[in-house]
């Protein structure tokens, strides 16, 4: 199970984890929250869910490259030429949805650093994760978005895997972020393997 989830009996997956990987998933996490930003304040209409679904999100796609990946437009594509009919529809959507997407994103974010929080680290043995399939859902959407921010910020293109940038020197600044990258695919694809056993 080192380094990789294998399915429960009756749903969910486990993985074991050492000290060092728990502190690296939590610190991604932490770090991936902190990109979204934070949850809505809190006011009135905080409790009135009719008021929160017409609440009205940005209309403008994200200046910051990864947040752009993790929030795209969802007409046409941003950077091409796209025609003022697009651009409207696609302002429209994402005034509508995005703060959804984020709250969502947020609280899968949440949800992994809660569970690595619970952990009980046995000396060098580290701990096993044992995940609920909601808890799995939430890890999948997180592995996926901590891929995606990460993917940007080395500028993996949608049909390059990572793999070209294992040959980096030790001393490239990148080299860490491109095996954190590599070690998170790892993850979501034995996590998305477990679930379909």
């Amino acid at each position: 199970m080192a380094g990789h989830f294998e399915p429960l009996p009756g749903g969910g997956a486990a993985v074991a984890l050492d000290e060092v990987e728990i502190s690296i998933l939590r610190s991604l996490a932490v770090q991936l929250l902190e990109l979204i930003g934070p949850g809505e304040a809190e006011g009135p209409d905080a409790a009135d869910p009719l008021a929160r679904l017409f609440a009205e999100g940005p209309s403008e796609p994200p200046s910051d490259p990864a947040l752009a990946r993790l929030f795209p437009d969802a007409y046409g594509t941003p950077g091409t030429d796209q025609d003022r009919q697009e651009r409207a529809y696609a302002a429209e959507f994402r005034r509508y949805t995005e703060t959804d997407l984020r709250a969502r994103k947020r609280e899968d974010a949440l949800a992994m650093v809660r569970s690595l929080d619970g952990l009980t680290v046995a000396g060098d043995r580290g701990a096993v994760l044992r995940l609920s399939p909601e808890d799995c859902a939430r890890w999948l959407g997180s592995l996926n978005d901590l891929r995606l921010t990460i993917g940007t910020r080395l500028e993996i293109g949608d049909e390059d895997d990572g793999e070209a940038l294992l040959g980096l020197p030790d001393e490239d600044p990148r080299k860490p972020m491109v095996m954190a990258y590599l070690w998170l695919g790892g993850l979501q694809e034995t996590l998305v393997e477990s679930l379909m056993a």
